[in-house]
């Protein structure tokens, strides 16, 4: 890839490029919104939380890669803690190059940092490639996962 992606934690001015990140394919460009402002409620909420990271990838200035990182306590598996990844992006054009590697490796070694037995995430069905990118770094599918939509976005 030539230059490298360097990994810092979000701030105030790296949402809209988040966002846009979200956006950036078929699912999420008709789930997620244009409005910033629940966006920016969400990272204040997320910023204040110590359990809560959120962090993007710069390269030659621009934001093109993201992932929010949770610490969750857990009474199973022994009362270890485990991080939950949300939101992992890498902008398309750089896909295949080793972003998301290394962003999976970060989260990796920040979870480990933080006492965590598991790291886990989700990606929908329809994203055989998230799917088998996430199998190709070690993840494995052990779980049905299952949501209730509570909010009606029409």
């Amino acid at each position: 890839m030539g230059d490298r992606v360097e990994l810092r934690r979000a701030n105030r001015e790296d949402l809209p490029a988040i966002v846009a990140l979200l956006r950036d394919d078929a699912l999420g460009g008709a789930r997620e919104g244009t409005d910033l402002a629940p966006y920016e409620a969400a990272f204040a909420e997320i910023d204040g939380d110590p359990h809560h990271l959120l962090v993007v990838g710069e390269l030659a200035g621009e934001v093109v890669a993201c992932v929010q990182a949770t610490l969750l306590p857990c009474l199973t598996h022994g009362g270890r803690r485990r991080a939950q990844l949300e939101g992992v992006r890498v902008r398309e054009a750089l896909r295949g190059r080793g972003v998301g590697g290394d962003l999976l490796a970060w989260c990796i070694s920040w979870a480990r940092d933080n006492g965590c037995g598991v790291v886990q995430l989700t990606t929908d069905t329809r994203r055989a490639d998230a799917r088998r990118f996430y199998e190709a770094a070690g993840f494995v599918a052990t779980h049905d996962g299952l949501k209730l939509e509570l909010v009606d976005r029409g």
